[in-house]
């Protein structure tokens, strides 16, 4: 059952209880940091940190207290120290910040240790032993969106921050962060919810003086309102792709320049290139970062009749690959009339995302084009010579048109880059949908009402303002401990 964040029924079981966690990589490092957030993070950093206090005065021979802890926001120079035992753990630097002002909203506690596993386990486990328990994936931020410093939809930024594989992706996340995509589902609810009010007068009201609702205004807002979600869900497919990276597959017989071109994309030697048929005979995968778009670039075995049961094997991987791509590189030699195998891979790739890279221009052309662009209709033709470098740049930005629907401008508007929220946006935009047809009927206001009201509703999970328990838990599931 869906109910708001802030309502009595929301699961607070442990938001009084003070948590602990590592927030940095665990290895070899310069510093390591353990976090502690909740009511008891100042005791418990008095009862195990001593800070250092022997500091010469400014006349050389008497000594001044230099550092006091709980001191809000002062960072101090001290020792992590057994109470009991009197055992000094590790020399460090310590924090603490004083709530509301603070990352949960409640008094946190940053200890910085040296970036050592066994300094970084043996500190938490004496934070634990006074009172703090374990905090469970991503619980930091759990409690900064139950507080109300963070809404859901800013919430899940932090986890896309944390995984940016680009200097776009990331940009999109610190968007998503700082509110610029909440506002913009505040702003259709806004819409939505004045609508609701104009209906809901007119049904509790009928005999009053006010303005009778028009079926043609309300069909005509309702539509509006629909298209700007369109607009938002129309921008997944580009959101998820610079998010996650684009899946791109190299197809073609042997020998045509499959491995060339991995190598070129790639500014290196990766894949071994030889005029031996068959060189290939595995897929091999590697990331770039094309034009700040992550691309999983495969260059697959030559797919060709043969006996040789590893390369059979390896064409069938390739066969597989392109299948699950999000666009496809199909190779040609432009030396070498059509083949009965072109043929083959050209059936098999109709109606995908392609571009058909027509490879050594620099000898004598003996392809003719006519048959493929036939079949292949819709696919963008480029001729290149690899040997030389030339068209290398049009197939990157052919791949960058590809992303952004042949607009590239659309890299700075707002993306849709959470695969929740773009369901959210279509079961938002389908009782939209379901409105309008009720409208068109002159259905009852009541009905009406209903569909616009689980539009307005389903928004609302994406920002978290009306969502259940489940799903809060499912998406802090997906943290990172220490965050």
């Amino acid at each position: 059952m869906a109910r708001g964040i802030h309502g009595p029924f929301f699961k607070r079981r442990t938001m009084k209880e003070t948590i602990a966690a590592v927030s940095t990589a665990y290895g070899e490092g310069g510093i390591g940091i353990v976090r502690i957030s909740g009511d008891a993070a100042e005791q418990i950093l008095t009862d195990i940190f001593v800070p250092a206090f022997d500091v010469p005065g400014k006349e050389g021979h008497k000594t001044q207290r230099q550092n006091t802890v709980g001191e809000n926001r002062k960072l101090i120079y001290g020792t992590v120290t057994d109470p009991k035992t009197g055992e000094k753990i590790d020399e460090a630097l310590a924090v603490f910040m004083k709530g509301p002002a603070t990352y949960t909203r409640e008094d946190i506690v940053e200890i910085n240790c040296h970036g050592s596993v066994i300094s970084l386990r043996k500190t938490l486990a004496l934070v634990l032993s006074m009172g703090a328990r374990p905090a469970e994936n991503g619980e930091f931020t759990k409690r900064a969106f139950i507080n109300g410093r963070l809404d859901l939809s800013q919430a899940e930024a932090v986890i896309d921050i944390i995984k940016a594989k680009t200097d776009k992706g990331f940009g999109i996340a610190m968007d998503q962060l700082s509110g610029k995509y909440s506002k913009e589902i505040s702003d259709i609810r806004n819409r939505i919810k004045d609508i609701l009010v104009q209906i809901a007068v007119n049904i509790d009201y009928p005999d009053e003086d006010i303005e009778e609702i028009m079926y043609e205004d309300l069909k005509k807002s309702v539509s509006q309102i629909g298209d700007m979600i369109g607009i938002l869900i129309d921008s997944a497919n580009t959101g998820r792709i610079v998010k996650e990276g684009l899946d791109v597959v190299i197809v073609g017989r042997p020998n045509v320049g499959k491995s060339s071109l991995l190598n070129a994309l790639l500014r290196e030697s990766r894949a071994i290139v030889t005029e031996i048929p068959g060189t290939t005979r595995d897929t091999i995968e590697e990331t770039i970062s094309l034009k700040g778009i992550p691309v999983k670039i495969t260059d697959t075995a030559g797919i060709h009749y043969t006996d040789d049961h590893i390369e059979r094997i390896g064409i069938k991987k390739s066969k597989s690959a392109s299948e699950k791509a999000d666009l496809i590189i199909f190779m040609l030699d432009a030396s070498q009339r059509l083949t009965d195998e072109d043929r083959e891979i050209m059936e098999a790739i109709i109606g995908k995302k392609t571009i058909v890279l027509i490879n050594k221009t620099d000898l004598e052309k003996k392809l003719e084009t006519d048959e493929i662009k036939k079949t292949l209709s819709s696919c963008r033709l480029i001729e290149t010579s690899l040997l030389s470098g030339e068209g290398l740049s049009e197939i990157e930005e052919e791949i960058e048109k590809l992303v952004y629907g042949g607009h590239v401008k659309q890299q700075n508007s707002l993306l849709v880059t959470n695969a929740r929220h773009e369901t959210l946006l279509k079961e938002s935009a389908k009782a939209l949908l379901d409105a309008e047809k009720m409208i068109s009927n002159g259905g009852a206001l009541e009905f009406i009402e209903v569909d616009i009201k689980r539009s307005y509703d389903f928004l609302g999970e994406i920002t978290g303002e009306t969502v259940s328990d489940d799903i809060i838990e499912e998406v802090f599931s997906r943290f990172c401990l220490g965050k």
